[in-house]
């Protein structure tokens, strides 16, 4: 089916029957609600924000175990937080403060009935967390929301340069139910984990097989297909846009992905613990937050070192979890601010910068580019494991720190072993490091990849 009559066909009957009619949620609901709150003043949405929040602090005095032993603990109750300086006072909350208090941040009326998820752990961290059926469904909203102005709307033909599966082939069925869901979708997915120098051309031919209106991708190895066109001078199907995900797009790296593709790129800003936090708009004058749905405080800014502006700890409070909320929760990363109205009449305010993800990818001696992306999405899945770091000194060997908590023995490192060596083979070694802590680098973050090749 021609895509110009699929796209209004999916957004307007199969979505609306798929989504609210068989799986009997309010995604949709909520997501005419963002796209008519996005146009309010910045004085309404910061309004309609403090009102959303006043409800959930009372709620977690009430029903939260964690929050109402604390505040009592200080001294706080809901009714003193007046303002966002107050608000501001209340302690941050940590991944360590998750995983020791996870029974008793959980809501008492939603324990038995949370969606229990897991974080890739790009800062090196994977974290076990809770959320309501609501909540899914609102994060789900904001993300078409901001998708679609870059312009990624419901049914748009569009290619994932995205993150593979770890841990084998999936099965013949599952493949089949994936393919189907995807195809609804009018989506098509590549997997980023089997690049290489030697395999650009199968990526570049599938795009131009696909002929997708929007790529969504990596950024990482999207900067890399891009470069690689361009020495090559490939050629392929023109998209209307560019989407950037998992690290910040940086610069040259937006300049490569526009000149190769020849279309805009749009920087995209989230974490699995909230989805989709802030996203260009048409404009690309910064990311909008999503002030609607998150509370984003940018805590304790200060000048960067190399003189480009300034950063600060990024804190997010979610607005609509109220089953395991998470209140200023710090999620590891610095971002900058900005200041003003954005041309494009949202009211949402913007982040300037996003500048504490730094994902490298590694090389290996038969040529391939591993993104960082892969050891987050394979090293969640190892019991007791609380930080990691993969530093590449040498050509043929990666060298891997871990932090490593209750629960962790060598069966962990087997599968570490066996999960690389389906991606790499036998051309690289590991050489296992185990340290208390994974120190910092001068900006605040560490990066659980880096590459010190030259």
């Amino acid at each position: 089916m021609m895509a110009g009559i699929y796209e209004p066909l999916f957004r307007h009957a199969l979505y609306p029957f798929y989504e609210s009619v068989l799986r009997r949620r309010h995604t949709l609901r909520y997501l005419r609600e963002y796209e008519a709150s996005q146009w309010l003043s910045a004085e309404q949405v910061r309004a309609l924000q403090w009102k959303q929040l006043k409800a959930l602090l009372e709620f977690c005095y009430r029903e939260v175990p964690y929050y109402a032993e604390q505040w009592r603990r200080l001294g706080v109750e809901p009714d003193d937080i007046r303002t966002p300086q107050d608000f501001a006072r209340l302690p941050l909350l940590t991944k360590d403060d998750i995983r020791t208090h996870f029974e008793q941040l959980k809501a008492r009326p939603y324990r038995d009935t949370l969606l229990l998820k897991l974080t890739g752990g790009s800062t090196g961290d994977p974290l076990r967390f809770g959320h309501t059926r609501e909540s899914y469904e609102r994060r789900n909203a904001v993300m078409w929301r901001g998708y679609s102005w870059g312009g990624a709307k419901l049914g748009r033909r569009a290619l994932y340069l995205w993150a593979g599966r770890v841990g084998g082939p999936p099965s013949r069925a599952r493949r089949a139910k994936e393919w189907l869901y995807h195809s609804m979708f009018a989506r098509r997915l590549l997997n980023t984990f089997s690049m290489s120098e030697a395999n650009m051309a199968s990526f570049a031919d599938a795009i131009d097989r696909y002929r997708p209106e929007i790529i969504v991708g990596y950024v990482g190895p999207a900067a890399q297909l891009a470069r690689w066109m361009l020495e090559t001078g490939r050629k392929v199907h023109r998209p209307k846009a560019f989407l950037g995900a998992a690290e910040a797009l940086h610069g040259y790296q937006r300049a490569q992905i526009e000149q190769a593709f020849g279309c805009p790129a749009y920087n995209t800003y989230g974490c699995r613990e909230f989805m989709l936090i802030a996203s260009e708009c048409e404009r690309r004058d910064g990311l909008h937050i999503n002030a609607d749905h998150l509370m984003v405080e940018i805590n304790d800014p200060r000048p960067c070192a190399d003189g480009s502006g300034s950063a600060g700890d990024v804190v997010i409070t979610d607005l609509n979890n109220y089953g395991m909320p998470f209140i200023r929760y710090t999620n590891g990363d610095l971002a900058e601010s900005v200041e003003g109205d954005c041309a494009c009449g949202r009211g949402l305010p913007r982040l300037a910068h996003v500048r504490g993800r730094k994902l490298d990818a590694l090389r290996t001696p038969r040529g391939q580019l591993l993104p960082g992306e892969f050891f987050p999405h394979m090293l969640k899945d190892v019991p007791g494991l609380r930080q990691f770091q993969v530093v590449q000194r040498q050509l043929d060997r990666l060298d891997i720190t871990l932090v490593r908590g209750p629960g962790f023995s060598d069966a962990g490192l087997d599968y570490i072993r066996a999960e690389v060596a389906k991606v790499l083979g036998d051309s690289v070694s590991l050489r296992f490091d185990y340290a208390d802590r994974i120190a910092k680098l001068p900006n605040g973050k560490f990066r659980v990849t880096r590459c010190e090749l030259a």
